[in-house]
């Protein structure tokens, strides 16, 4: 690769994560965890990285707060965040975050089921391998994207 080709590409790289950022930013977002959970601290740190005001909220009463958004047993995650009128629970990836954030579609929320290793906040795994699925008002849900080894 050229040098010019290289620096282009390192620039492209580096003005879709500053898009990121910027569809982010002035967006807050509450993340409902366990006080002891540091899995969870560090998808909130990811969230706040990526550019939305976080405000993370130790709760002792989860299942209530599933509850509140309607979030059935098999959608369930160990946290959930909520931010405007999505909820996202679990660790979903930054990536779709961001999408629902800037295209608002008409859904409840995202879900990550259970703690998959390599997603979000659960450590670096290169054959990280789950789905991301979307909620809609009515509780249906369907696969919103899927996450595979490159």
């Amino acid at each position: 690769m050229k040098r010019r080709q290289f620096l282009c590409s390192v620039a492209a790289v580096g003005s879709i994560s500053l898009i990121g950022v910027a569809r982010a930013a002035g967006e807050s977002m509450i993340v409902y965890k366990d006080p002891n959970c540091g899995c969870c601290e560090a998808w909130a740190n990811a969230m706040t990285n990526a550019g939305f005001t976080v405000t993370v909220k130790h709760d002792d009463d989860l299942p209530a707060i599933k509850a509140k958004y309607e979030i059935p047993a098999e959608m369930q995650g160990c946290h959930t965040a909520v931010s405007g009128p999505y909820f996202f629970e679990g660790h979903v990836p930054l990536e779709a975050v961001e999408t629902v954030m800037s295209r608002r579609p008409d859904i409840a929320g995202l879900a990550v089921p259970g703690m998959p290793a390599g997603s979000l906040g659960m450590g670096s795994d290169p054959q990280a391998s789950y789905d991301v699925y979307s909620l809609s008002k009515n509780g249906k849900t369907e696969v919103f994207m899927s996450v595979r080894p490159s």
